[in-house]
């Protein structure tokens, strides 16, 4: 799937949820499902700066395709990083 595509899935995901505490219940537990970040990469070089929980993100190149890790101490902000991860992962880099 092209980018455009994952963010409608996701868009449509949303949608059939009723209120805004069953939207965090779902970003909370995408966060759960996380895989497990490596902790070669928490430090401070993929630290991401200016957030007020903890946030690790880990992008690999793989010829043109990217490939992103990433995890945080708190579980909204752990819950998009998984968003991000599933929008973005896997993608050519010319498409992000």
């Amino acid at each position: 799937m092209n980018i455009k595509e994952i963010q409608d899935e996701i868009i449509e995901d949303f949608e059939f949820m009723g209120d805004w505490e069953d939207k965090y219940q779902y970003i909370i537990d995408l966060g759960k499902d996380l895989t497990p970040f490596p902790e070669e990469y928490r430090n401070d070089d993929y630290k991401v700066k200016g957030c007020v929980s903890q946030v690790w993100l880990h992008a690999e190149e793989k010829g043109n395709i990217i490939e992103f890790q990433g995890d945080s101490d708190a579980h909204i902000p752990k819950g998009l990083i998984s968003l991000l991860i599933r929008v973005y992962s896997g993608q050519d880099r010319e498409e992000i």
